[in-house]
């Protein structure tokens, strides 16, 4: 956890405005079953179609639990093993549904370098030996395209500009802050490690000197 990101709305921050709401119930692979309010969105800064997924009462608390949920289509879908992003996305729609807030879907596929890319990145990795970050250096991108402001635009159309955030990646809440939303505390996720995602765990836990590191603990190599 870490104290307050205090910050005022930027001037410069566009507005958005909500262009659709609608009830989907949920149901998981594992049986869990939750009722969540979509919210899709006019005038968001990428123009990328990123969802606000309403789960619980969200202002019930007055700051609600939020997750900044980046798309990952071999994870969340696939069940990949080489990521922790679908376990990830089952724990957080539980947690925010007990608390109350929003799940923010955002299409930022392989942080932000997109779907062939990524893929051509777990090449690197398989075949050259190289971790997450050091592959998307090989291919002339960025360790981390991300940005948050389209998040930072929901979060402020959803009257939502105070909130717990769901995340290991204080790099998330930096740019929320810069964004004039304010984290109160920063809540860390789960470590769900398997055999086929500790090195990647171990990368995002170190970090670079670009990139900063996760909030996860792991056990040390070969304990």
């Amino acid at each position: 956890m870490t104290s307050a990101v205090p910050s005022a709305v930027p001037p410069q921050l566009p507005p958005a405005r909500v262009r659709t709401r609608v009830r989907v119930p949920l149901h998981f692979g594992d049986g869990f079953q939750v009722d969540a309010e979509m919210t899709t969105f006019h005038g968001l800064a990428d123009g990328q179609e990123h969802l606000a997924l309403g789960l619980g009462t969200p202002h019930a608390t007055g700051t609600p639990l939020v997750r900044l949920h980046s798309e990952c289509l071999t994870g969340d879908v696939f069940g990949s093993a080489r990521c922790d992003c679908g376990p990830q996305l089952r724990e957080s729609v539980e947690r925010i549904a007990e608390q109350g807030g929003y799940l923010l879907y955002l299409r930022q596929e392989g942080r932000g370098i997109g779907l062939y890319n990524k893929l051509d990145a777990y090449a690197l990795q398989q075949d050259g030996g190289l971790d997450t970050y050091a592959a998307n250096a090989a291919l002339g991108l960025p360790e981390d395209a991300r940005d948050y402001t389209a998040a930072a635009q929901m979060l402020h159309t959803l009257q939502a500009p105070r909130i717990e955030l769901l995340s290991n990646n204080p790099a998330k809440a930096a740019q929320l802050g810069a964004l004039g939303v304010t984290v109160t505390r920063r809540v860390p996720t789960g470590v769900h490690a398997s055999p086929s995602n500790l090195h990647y765990l171990r990368t995002k836990a170190q970090g670079t000197a670009v990139t900063l590191g996760h909030g996860i603990r792991l056990q040390p190599q070969g304990s």
